[in-house]
């Protein structure tokens, strides 16, 4: 069985959205199914989309775990944004988190340096 997971983030203001998640994610939307909706694609049949629902935005949380973290993170730097917070747990486990204009918090994980 094929299962796609589409992971969504309401937004306030949409253009700014927009930019926020493509420098973020380091391309623009893989394919917009409607005038208030952008969506990328992260791996094969799991995505991340953006809606515009004013007075919505600022509640989603979301964490991506990926197995290169500090390169990820390096590049997301290179195209201007900054963590708001960066965490070592106890087993190793990284988790560098980011805000968007909304204050929607995305994460990425990674296994210990």
């Amino acid at each position: 069985m094929t299962v796609d997971l589409f992971a969504g983030i309401p937004v306030n203001d949409y253009q700014a959205a927009l930019t926020w998640y493509e420098r973020l994610l380091g391309a623009p939307p893989v394919f917009f199914p409607n005038d208030n909706e952008a969506v990328w694609e992260l791996a094969e049949h799991r995505y991340v989309y953006i809606e515009h629902r004013p007075g919505h935005g600022g509640h989603a949380l979301q964490t991506l775990f990926v197995d290169d973290l500090d390169a990820r993170i390096a590049a997301i730097g290179e195209r201007g944004l900054t963590p708001t917070r960066r965490e070592t747990y106890a087993n190793g486990v990284r988790k560098v988190t980011y805000h968007d204009p909304d204050g929607n918090e995305i994460g990425f994980g990674g296994g210990p340096a």
